[in-house]
Parts: structure tokens; sequence; C-alpha cells
């Protein structure tokens, strides 16, 4: 077996893999800081941020077949420590060899959020007046052109946000000068936009073609796995955010997305309070009790990876005195219905920012509950007084990250603490909406 080293060889790469695909799986361990393509042998090497990386990348799959477009690859150390930039087709100070324009082209990767005309707006206006934004679909995947004024501005959005990411963990800009002159918008819509001329007419957005790429516009949050390479992408990231390797129990494998639980109490239970449990495991599309059965529930998660860690997370969990059970169900989807409750555009969906954060939160039921987004001068009274109803508190901790007040509550069981999260989280407290976690912390 080779030594370490930061550069990852990998192998039975087909032409129809692009270097989108391979950024993809490796992305979630670290930067990718060079990437050649060989593909008269169907090969590439691709070079990590730090030997930490590539170890962790390997690690990963070689418990996980990793596989791009339906095709397996293969993935071992080279005996390269370094590529050089002559090498690389992808090299990171490939900005430097185009000269300053108006115009940036930016490439997104590992995209897991569609990514709209005014969030490309809100993340480069910082540097510069935006004029005019165009973004498509290619075969290096999502793509945008970006016109600022001056040229100027293109410099210093360039050196501040290349190789940044737009949402924690994903959407990974990748940032060149355009050889365009100047940008042709002629319509204001979810796909082109010039920001001089806001009176620009709309236009019906086109049928996306059955043969090519998606229109970047259709692009939903919770749109279903598209195989295995995005449920790859999507188990790389949840094993980047536990150290590298899936938690146990989890084989990021499957592909089913709605759960039924059962065992619920019919009493206590409600769509919402399902909702605050679930969606502490992926973002949650729709909720149904069953009106003929009120102790079962069918819960629809994002997507078959998040499904996954609900099950392993919650399969026995006690809520309101009654055990869960949690299983995958044979139905695929809810059907949108009146007693369906609909949470697709819900903003308290959890996975929609901090993706990594959130995954390396997960875990199963604790004793002690983290809340977040306290107004600042909410004090330990006011806080015991919400949570308290719910079981007997044994300490609480009080504190502040980043300018932030927090708080960890411990209470005497998992169940109390598991009640309190359900039944207080997202609820208001002294001009404040708070959220509510398990923390995985053991004492105060």
């Amino acid at each position: 077996m080779a030594e370490p080293s930061k550069v990852i060889h990998i192998r039975n790469v087909g032409h129809e893999i692009t270097e989108a695909d391979l950024l993809q799986l490796l992305q979630p361990f670290g930067s990718v800081s060079k990437l050649v393509m060989l593909r008269g042998k169907n090969q590439a090497l691709l070079q990590m941020q730090d030997i930490h990386s590539s170890v962790s990348a390997l690690q990963y799959y070689s418990g996980v077949q990793p596989s791009v477009r339906g095709r397996h690859v293969y993935m071992q150390f080279s005996s390269h420590q370094e590529l050089t930039t002559d090498q690389s087709s992808h090299s990171r100070n490939s900005d430097q060899e185009s000269e300053p324009n108006r115009i940036l082209l930016v490439t997104v990767h590992h995209v897991l959020y569609p990514i709209s005309v005014e969030i490309l707006h809100q993340v480069f206006k910082a540097y510069g007046y935006v004029e005019k934004i165009v973004k498509f679909q290619k075969s290096a995947g999502f793509q945008a052109l970006i016109q600022y004024q001056s040229r100027h501005e293109t410099v210093e959005a360039l050196a501040a946000l290349h190789g940044r990411n737009i949402y924690d963990g994903c959407c990974q800009l990748d940032i060149q000068y355009s050889n365009l002159c100047e940008l042709q918008v002629h319509f204001n819509n979810e796909r082109t936009r010039d920001f001089t001329n806001p009176s620009l007419p709309t236009e019906q957005r086109p049928r996306p073609s059955q043969q090519g790429f998606p229109d970047p516009g259709g692009l939903h949050p919770f749109q279903q796995p598209g195989g295995p390479y995005t449920q790859m992408g999507r188990a790389a990231t949840v094993a980047a955010a536990f150290g590298g390797t899936l938690p146990p129990g989890v084989t990021g494998t499957n592909e089913r997305c709605t759960l039924i639980v059962s065992n619920l109490n019919t009493d206590k239970t409600n769509e919402d309070k399902l909702f605050n449990l679930f969606s502490l495991y992926g973002n949650i599309v729709r909720i149904k009790v069953l009106h003929n059965k009120p102790d079962l529930a069918l819960v629809e998660m994002a997507d078959g990876l998040q499904a996954e860690l609900a099950v392993n997370y919650l399969k026995g969990a006690t809520l309101f005195g009654n055990k869960l059970e949690v299983n995958y169900s044979k139905y695929p989807t809810i059907t949108p219905a009146p007693d369906a409750h609909d949470y697709i555009n819900s903003g308290l969906n959890r996975f929609n920012s901090n993706v990594v954060k959130n995954y390396r939160h997960c875990c199963a039921p604790t004793k002690m509950i983290h809340v977040s987004a306290l107004a600042q001068d909410v004090s330990e009274e006011a806080l015991l007084a919400h949570l308290s109803e719910h079981g007997s508190v044994v300490g609480t901790k009080l504190f502040e990250v980043n300018g932030k007040r927090q708080a960890l509550v411990l209470f005497e069981s998992e169940e109390e603490a598991t009640e309190a999260l359900v039944s207080k989280h997202a609820t208001p407290l002294e001009g404040g909406t708070i959220r509510i976690s398990f923390s995985q912390m053991q004492s105060l």
C-alpha cells in the first residue's frame, strides 16, 4: 500500500465523469487544491489541502464503494506527494492566468441547495456594485456570470470568495475571470437579472430540454436523490461532519425517504411536535397522522440519508410515555392532502443552512438540551419557568458564543428532555423564538 499523501489517485474515471463529479466526492473532507484528469487512462489525480483530509477521505471510502454517475470508481494514495501547477488542470491559482475584467465566471461545486439570482447577488454585492447576473447549467456544473461596475471590484470579489462555501459544508465557489466584455440581459427573471434596469420584462421559463441539463431555476432543496452519485455526496458530507466515518449503524445507501412512526401517545402528539423531533436529523417534507389509526404517523424526509439518520437515532426513543417504533414506510412519498401537514417551505427546517454543523450535532435523545436564539436579557428564572413544566430540571447554564445568548438545560431523564424539546422548540420567550436540540455533553 502506498504511503499516505495529499494526492489521491482515482481509477475507472469514465468520459462521462466531470471534474465537478469528482470534487463532490472529496470536498466534504477538505478543499481540493489541484486536479488532473488523465482522460486517456480513465484516471484522475486530486490533491487535498492536507494529508489529514486525504486520509479521512480514503478511510471513509474504504468502507463505502464510491459511485459516480452509475460507475464504480476506485481510490488510493498516489505515489506523488504533490502535483505541480503544470500538471494540474484545476489549480486554485488559475485565476492569475486570466486578465482581470468586469465579469466573473463562477462555477459552484457540491451543490446541495438551490442557488437563486438573489442568493448570488447577496454574496457578491459585498465587494462592489453588481450590474448583471446570468446563471446557467453546463457540463462543468452550475455556473453563473457576475458583471461588476469596475475591474477593481471583480479583483476584490475573486480574492475574497474563491474557494469559499455559500453554505456551511457545500456550494463551493470556483471563480475565474470571464473573457466576455458585456453581459446581454433581456429579461429580469429567475435566470437573468439586470440590476441597472429593473423595468425589464419577465419571461416565462421554457421547459427544460429532455436531452440536456436541467434548468437550475427548477432546483429545489427537497428534490429526491438523483441516484448513487447524489446520495454518495450527502453521505460523504455526513461522514466529514463525524470525523471521516459515518455514525455506527448508518450505511449512507438508503434511498427510502418516508418513515412510519408507531406507538404514538394519541392525546399529546401532533404533527408539529413530530416535526420538532424529526427535524433534528434532516429537512421535513410532510407529516401525516393517520386518522383511522391515530397512534401511527408518516414522516417524509428530504432524502434517504436523513431518513436513515432518524431511524438510527429515534428507534426506541420515549415520547410522552410511549416507546416509539420508527421504520421505513412502503409509501415512497406522502401525497399532498388537507390532512397532511406540509413543511416543505418551512423556515423551521434546520438543514436549510449550516448543514455540516447540523449533521455534527445529530445524536440520540439525551438528558441535556441546548437552547439557542435566546433574547440577550433573558433570565435563568424565565428559562426555567418556560421549560420546567415538562420535567425536573437538574441544572442550567447560560452562556454566550459570538455574542449570542445560549443555554444548556439538564433534565432528570431523556424522556423529560425529549418532551421539552418537542413542546418548546420554536416557541417565543421574552421577545425571541428559541431553538432547541439535544446536547451530547454529559454534565454542566
